[in-house]
C-alpha cells in the first residue's frame, strides 16, 4: 500500500512539473482525492484479539546410548535408551497439570515398556505458602531422587541409590504437602508426603492399609553473589517384602560455585548424598548405608568433567560391599542437545554370579540428548 501511495504522489509531482503553475489548485484537489481514494482500498479492518492456545507445552526428549560391560556373552548394546513425552500446562490461575510419559528399551531383549512415569496436579494460589500435589510423581529425597535421569550430569546412577530405590527411583501416587517456612534469613521448605509406593528394593505398595510416609526439609543459603549451599534432610517408613516395615533416613549436602562475571563459562557443584537404612527382615534386623560424592566442573562453555565416588551396602545385608570410581566427559552443544562420555569401574566383596557379575566390572557409556519441543527448566 505504501509504495502505490508513494507511486500516486510522484505521478502528481510529474504532472505538476509539466504544466507547470496552470490549473495549480485544481491539480492539488485532484492528487489528494485520488490518495483518498487509494488509502480508503486499501485499509483492512482491525482484527480482532486470538485468545491464547489452550494445548499445553508438549516436549519430546530422546536418549540414546552406546554401552559396554566387562560380563556377559554379549557386552555390547546400543540404541534408543528412552523417549520420554511431556505435556504440561497451567490448567487455571489454581491449578497446573504435568505428566510425563516415557518409552524406554530393555537391551538385552530389545523389548520397549513404556508408562506414565509422572502425572500430578499442582495448587497455585493456597494460602499461608502451600501448595498441594496429587498423582504420581517422584518423591522429595535428595538430590537425584526428583530429577528425570536426562537432566543429571552423569550416565550411570550412584550405586547406593541403585542399591536402596532401583532404577526407577522413589515415586509412587499419593498427595504431597510444601510448606515454604517463613524464614526471612535463608529459604526453607517442608514438604509430606503419603503414598502407594512403587516396587523397588527397600519398599513395596502394600495390599494393607500401609503407605509410604516421607518428611524432607530443604534449606538453601546464597553464601555469596556467585557460591550457594543446600543442605536437606529425609525420613521415611514403609512396607517392604517381608510385610514388615523399613526405615530410612537421608541427608544431602550441595555446594554450587558460579560466578556471576564467567557465568556461561565457569561454575563447579560439590553434591553429597547419605541413606541409612534399618530394615527389619523376617530373621534379623539390617542396620546399612550407602553415600555418594560427586564433584562436577565446567572448564569452559560447553565442556564438563565430574568425577564421583560411590560405596553401598544391600538393604538387606551389612556383608555386601560395593565401591566405583566413575568420570564422565560432557559436551553441552545447547540447551537441546548434549552428548556424554562415561567410564565406571567397579569393586564389590562378592560374586553375584546369579547375576552374572564378577567382583570386578568395567563399564563404559555414550549417551546423546536431545529435545524437541517446550520444556520447562529442571530443579536447581
Amino acid at each position: 500500500m505504501i509504495y502505490r501511495t508513494y507511486l500516486i504522489l510522484l505521478t502528481g509531482l510529474i504532472t505538476l512539473t509539466v504544466y507547470g503553475q496552470r490549473d495549480t489548485v485544481k491539480m492539488d484537489s485532484l492528487l489528494l482525492q485520488n490518495i483518498q481514494d487509494e488509502l480508503q482500498k486499501q485499509t483492512t479492518p482491525i482484527q480482532p484479539r486470538v485468545a491464547v492456545s489452550a494445548n499445553p507445552d508438549i516436549s519430546v526428549i530422546g536418549d540414546f546410548r552406546g554401552h559396554y560391560q566387562s560380563f556377559g556373552k554379549r557386552n555390547i548394546f546400543g540404541g534408543l535408551n528412552e523417549a520420554e513425552f511431556s505435556f504440561q500446562s497451567v490448567v487455571d490461575p489454581y491449578l497446573r497439570a504435568d505428566f510425563f510419559y516415557g518409552v524406554g528399551q530393555d537391551f538385552t531383549t530389545g523389548k520397549f515398556e513404556s508408562e506414565i512415569e509422572e502425572g500430578y496436579l499442582s495448587t497455585l494460589s493456597l494460602p499461608a505458602h502451600l501448595q498441594l500435589k496429587a498423582g504420581r510423581f517422584k518423591h522429595q529425597i535428595g538430590r537425584i531422587n526428583p530429577i528425570h535421569s536426562h537432566a543429571l550430569s552423569f550416565i550411570e546412577l550412584p550405586d547406593p541409590y541403585i542399591q536402596f530405590f532401583g532404577n526407577e527411583g522413589l515415586r509412587g501416587d499419593g498427595i504431597s504437602i510444601n510448606w515454604l517456612l517463613p524464614n526471612r534469613s535463608f529459604f526453607q521448605e517442608l514438604s509430606f508426603e503419603i503414598s502407594d509406593v512403587t516396587d523397588n528394593p527397600s519398599f513395596i505398595r502394600s495390599e494393607r492399609n500401609h503407605f509410604l510416609y516421607l518428611a524432607h526439609l530443604k534449606n538453601f543459603w546464597d553464601l555469596t553473589d556467585n557460591a550457594t549451599l543446600q543442605f536437606g534432610l529425609t525420613g521415611m517408613s514403609g512396607e517392604n517384602k517381608f510385610r514388615n516395615f523399613t526405615q530410612i533416613a537421608a541427608l544431602d549436602l550441595t555446594y554450587k560455585w558460579k560466578p556471576v562475571q564467567f557465568n556461561t563459562y565457569k561454575s563447579l557443584t560439590f553434591q553429597n548424598e547419605f541413606y541409612y537404612s534399618h530394615a527389619n527382615l523376617d530373621t534379623a534386623k539390617i542396620n546399612s548405608i550407602g553415600f555418594y560424592s560427586l564433584l562436577n566442573v565446567q572448564v569452559a562453555r560447553r565442556h564438563f568433567i565430574s568425577a564421583r565416588y560411590d560405596f553401598s551396602n544391600s538393604p538387606s545385608s551389612t556383608q555386601f560391599r560395593q565401591q566405583s570410581g566413575v568420570l564422565t566427559l560432557g559436551f553441552l552443544a545447547t540447551e537441546f542437545q548434549k552428548i556424554e562420555f562415561e567410564l565406571k569401574y567397579t569393586n564389590m566383596n562378592q560374586a553375584l554370579p546369579e547375576y552374572g557379575l564378577s567382583k570386578n566390572i568395567l563399564k563404559g557409556n555414550l549417551r546423546w540428548i536431545f529435545v524437541i519441543g517446550t520444556h520447562g527448566a529442571h530443579q536447581y
